[in-house]
């Protein structure tokens, strides 16, 4: 493509017309609408990801490096949803309640696919506070009973284990994660210490909201599974956000936000549990057709926003037209992008681990001898760019995620703006 076609190619989508020709029709075929714009041809390089940006309607002069609390929708995805609303509005009876069977298990299967499993052990529920509520309410514990939750857990992933569990007597043991381990092994000796004869579950993130760090989910799973103790992983901060086999992983169970890397309508949730382990949990709702003996009966809510539910699948078409590959590929190029910039300047301090194995796209910075509430503030007022602050476990520090709207020129606005703030 000449120079001058790539101009034309990328103003006319800076525009909005790929929005236009990817129709939100259920079941079309955005990958084909996609390429046969020519997107494939610039596969790979900075222009790509540019017209990837262009997907995102972001409010003008908002910079946005704050997709780890809640992710934005593409206009392929808010169209879709839109439509599937306004066809629920026109017969609300028929698509409420059967009309849109199969296009429900339609996405059920594009989850299971994204996540390399079966459409039997997939849930669609609300969000990863409800999987965790699901997972942390269903066990036969009992008193003196050992669940290990390390100390950078959510708190949508520990309060369920407190109301549900440590209320009847179950000891909830909580070791210290290192802020920079060095090494996987550095992550899972601490829980391997952690074990005793009377631990039941381990509980853990995926990433941990507070600095971004990569837990060894895999490896803990087969240690766990040595000593017949379940693994449920909060996958809150890693749906979508680079490849994810969970047999792979093995854990037992996983539930995640679809709303942040997934970039779904809000309020819609994947849970995930294998089939051997299955047998233990309990609908956290019951009603009609509790008898159901599939993983379904875990979202049986009767009435729910189905928009949404089908809204997932156009954010699973839209995260395969980009590819999973290349979506992963873009996070770690992003982050050491990132880390490039400001690793060998002494004002800062990273407070992410620095191997892959260890983080992601969420990369956790503080400003020397800076408050951090200071600090994100000055960003949002001198430069428009909206971060969280994190100030738990010593940090001190700016939380910045690297979505795949996020371009390396963005990136290069935000590391300006941090050294002029910076001391």
């Amino acid at each position: 493509m000449s120079n001058d076609s790539r101009r034309k190619f990328l103003t006319r989508l800076g525009q909005g017309s790929l929005g236009a020709i990817a129709l939100p029709v259920f079941g079309s075929n955005l990958t084909a609408d996609w390429n046969s714009t020519g997107l494939d041809a610039f596969a790979n390089n900075e222009d790509y990801w540019h017209l990837v940006k262009s997907q995102f309607q972001l409010l003008e002069g908002l910079h946005y490096f704050n997709n780890a609390s809640l992710g934005a929708s593409s206009t392929h995805i808010q169209q879709a949803t839109n439509q599937f609303r306004n066809l629920l509005d026109g017969f609300p009876s028929k698509y409420m309640w059967g009309g849109w069977r199969e296009e429900k298990e339609e996405v059920r299967q594009k989850v299971a696919n994204l996540f390399s499993v079966t459409t039997e052990e997939i849930a669609l529920i609300h969000n990863t506070t409800e999987g965790m509520n699901l997972i942390a309410r269903s066990f036969d514990l009992q008193p003196g009973d050992e669940v290990i939750l390390a100390n950078h857990e959510h708190s949508s992933g520990r309060i369920p284990w407190e109301v549900w569990q440590e209320t009847k007597g179950i000891k909830i043991v909580r070791p210290e994660l290192p802020i920079l381990p060095e090494s996987v092994a550095d992550l899972v000796d601490v829980y391997e210490k952690a074990i005793t004869s009377k631990t039941k579950v381990i509980s853990m993130c995926h990433i941990v909201n507070t600095n971004g760090m990569l837990l060894p989910v895999k490896e803990v799973s087969k240690m766990a599974h040595e000593k017949d103790i379940l693994v449920a992983v909060d996958g809150a901060q890693t749906a979508g956000m680079f490849t994810i086999d969970l047999n792979d992983l093995g854990c037992d169970y996983y539930t995640a936000s679809a709303h942040k890397w997934l970039f779904s309508p809000k309020g819609i949730g994947v849970f995930y549990a294998k089939k051997d382990s299955q047998k233990y949990l309990k609908p956290l709702m019951v009603a009609r057709g509790h008898t159901d003996k599939s993983i379904r009966r875990l979202e049986n809510y009767n009435t729910r926003n189905l928009p949404e539910v089908l809204g997932l699948g156009a954010a699973v078409d839209f995260h395969n037209t980009i590819g999973s590959k290349q979506i992963h590929q873009r996070t770690f190029e992003l982050k050491q992008y990132f880390r490039s910039k400001i690793e060998d300047d002494s004002r800062f301090a990273i407070k992410s681990p620095g191997l892959d194995e260890l983080s992601a796209a969420i990369q956790v910075v503080e400003i020397r001898g800076k408050s951090v509430n200071t600090a994100k503030q000055e960003l949002w007022d001198d430069y428009g760019i909206d971060c969280r602050p994190m100030s738990s476990h010593g940090l001190n520090a700016l939380r910045l995620s690297f979505a795949i709207y996020i371009t390396k020129s963005d990136i290069d606005y935000l590391v300006n703006a941090l050294r002029k703030i910076a001391v």
